[in-house]
């Protein structure tokens, strides 16, 4: 294989991890969309190489993290708490991907992609 060959297949790695960053966002939405973008992420974290290895892994984190936060303040919506842990959780995914696409943009690996927080 080619050079050109494997940079093209790192850039189009490239737009699919954007795509799914994105996938995440309109979740905030439609629920369902950040489904498609954690398969995305499994599938495609085998192919990824450098930077973009780190990506995948946050990915892949982001929505587990995110459906036990969802998961916890479902359960206590009954109570107060549980609305501010799912507006703390919206505000923490958009954070997580503004932060995943910056680095993304920048050709740059998340900094720590197993932390919990942003």
């Amino acid at each position: 294989m080619s050079e050109i060959e494997a940079g093209s297949g790192q850039e189009q790695l490239k737009n699919t991890t954007k795509i799914a960053y994105i996938l995440y966002l309109v979740s905030l939405v439609f629920g369902v969309t950040s489904i498609i973008g954690v398969v995305i992420a499994y599938i495609n974290k085998g192919e990824a190489k450098g930077y973009l290895e780190s990506h995948y892994q946050f990915l892949i984190r982001t929505f587990w993290i995110g459906f036990l936060y969802i998961f916890i303040g479902t359960l206590t919506a009954i109570l107060i708490i549980g609305w501010f842990i799912l507006l703390f959780t919206a505000i923490w995914l958009v954070v997580r991907c503004i932060k995943g696409l910056k680095a993304l943009d920048a050709n740059q690996p998340i900094d720590n992609p197993t932390s919990w927080m942003f």
